[in-house]
């Protein structure tokens, strides 16, 4: 017996069981891509699956459902995988410890992966109900959506024949989406001298954010653990004498930072009043960030904490300049709000890596708009700044906007039918994250496209969790869509 055979729909709850099972971070799809291959063909069904791991699967319409216009339903086979410190979990091989919480499913120590695992166990559900009267069903599951939407971008759609698409990639019941901002990822690379010097190792960190998805949750005011990790070292470095080893700091450029790491190395001959002198400025730091964070971030700590004298290699004076300019003058968060559409936010950037090894010091971002020229100005504003420091750029998993149509047959029925069989009006509207709607458009010609989801809370983080209720309601929403 499965931890989730006892929730509604079984079937839903089956596949999504079976897909946690399955090791599917980014980048390591084939065994779940494997899966939903092996699926199609003991059902019966059509089924391509690419060099990217992208699969499709096509089922035939229902007897008197054969005039009726074929249904792409779409999700993405990846995961964003983060873990708690104390996790001893391996992505790349186990699977996940899927907890049932009351009305929630969760993972025991990380990420669930209910984005996007749940549309492919909706899609496969729906495949497998041989009572259920249906269009031709396309199933287009995808390969690397968490960083930067590569398998949609691979795609070959020549084998589609429909031109309305099910995205099943949202995250909050009740809200049809219907437009979403373009984006891609920045890779700065900043080349780091280092002198070999003597001291007492120290580590300072900021931990205990709520972190977050970096276009859902950038205006929610959360903390940029790498940036503010930043900006107490700059205070550190004023205050007293101290070099830098290394800055470490997230794991997803397009997952705020919860946490980040720097090591320090004091003078070997360190006074108590010096050692204090550094605590002090530290907890200063500290105070003032809850002053500003703490309404988002009310567990946001700042820690030094010494250790033993080492000899160790540390940042040139020079490399420490041009490094702290970048993480400290380089835009983050919020760039503009949308003047059309109240409250949506139009322009961001995100940190979301910071990282040094023995040569370089690796800043990523994720960089979003709804406006191409905006997001262009933006990426090379970025540009300008790192070339100044001396540093190198790379630009990856470009990926466009998905426009709103003001007039959307496709929209209008899922409207009706939510209203039908809820008895209340759906709010529609466009996101500041990325979907694949917008690439799968410029596919597929005239594409009328929606895209819904069961209600989750704290994607990309530790505390991701899916409602159990809101999974059967939408499901229910699914059905009458499939039959409309």
């Amino acid at each position: 017996m499965g931890i989730l055979s006892n929730l509604e729909p079984k079937s839903v709850w089956k596949y999504f069981e079976d897909i946690c099972k399955i090791p599917h971070g980014s980048g390591n799809e084939k065994a779940v891509s494997d899966y939903c291959v092996a699926f199609a063909r003991e059902h019966g069904l059509e089924v391509w699956q690419d060099e990217a791991w992208n699969v499709v699967i096509v089922k035939e319409a229902s007897a008197g459902y054969e005039d009726r216009e074929p249904l792409i339903l779409q999700g993405h086979l990846d995961m964003v995988c983060e873990k708690k410190p104390d996790c001893d979990i391996d992505f790349e091989k186990d699977g996940l410890r899927l907890v049932v919480d009351g009305d929630y499913v969760c993972a025991d120590g990380t990420t669930l992966g209910g984005d996007d695992g749940i549309a492919i166990a909706y899609a496969l559900a729906a495949l497998s109900d041989e009572s259920l009267p249906h269009p031709r069903l396309e199933a287009v599951f995808t390969t690397s959506e968490e960083v930067g939407m590569d398998g949609a971008a691979a795609l070959d759609v020549s084998m589609l024949k429909g031109h309305t698409v099910l995205n099943m990639d949202s995250e909050e019941e009740g809200i049809l989406l219907a437009g979403c901002a373009g984006g891609c990822s920045v890779g700065i690379s900043l080349l780091a001298e280092h002198k070999k010097k003597s001291g007492i190792h120290a580590v300072l960190t900021v931990e205990g954010l709520l972190g977050g998805h970096s276009g859902a949750e950038i205006n929610r005011g959360r903390g940029n653990a790498n940036r503010l990790l930043a900006a107490v070292l700059a205070d550190l470095v004023k205050e007293t004498e101290c070099a830098l080893i290394s800055i470490n700091g997230g794991q997803k450029d397009n997952a705020i930072p919860r946490e980040c790491h720097a090591d320090l190395l004091f003078p070997e001959e360190l006074s108590e009043a010096a050692r204090q002198k550094a605590v002090q400025c530290c907890a200063a730091c500290g105070e003032r960030l809850k002053q500003e964070y703490g309404a988002a971030d009310p567990d946001l700590s700042v820690q030094l904490q010494f250790r033993d004298r080492t000899e160790v290699d540390v940042f040139s004076e020079s490399s420490y300049e041009h490094a702290m300019a970048l993480l400290t003058s380089l835009p983050n968060g919020v760039i503009c709000m949308s003047r059309d559409i109240e409250g949506l936010v139009q322009t961001s950037l995100n940190l979301g890596v910071v990282k040094t090894d023995e040569e370089k010091l690796v800043l990523r971002y994720s960089v979003r708009s709804s406006v191409l020229s905006e997001k262009e100005a933006l990426v090379e504003q970025i540009r300008q700044s790192v070339y100044q420091e001396g540093g190198s750029m790379t630009v990856n998993g470009d990926y466009p906007a998905w426009e709103y149509r003001r007039d959307s047959p496709f929209r209008d029925d899922c409207v009706r039918i939510y209203r039908e069989l809820f008895g209340t009006e759906p709010k529609v509207e466009a996101i500041h994250a990325g979907l694949e709607c917008g690439l799968l458009a410029s596919k597929i010609p005239d594409l009328d496209c929606i895209s819904m989801g069961p209600q989750m809370h704290d994607i990309h983080t530790t505390e991701e969790r899916l409602s159990v209720s809101s999974v059967e309601r939408m499901w229910r929403y699914i059905l009458k869509i499939i039959q409309r």
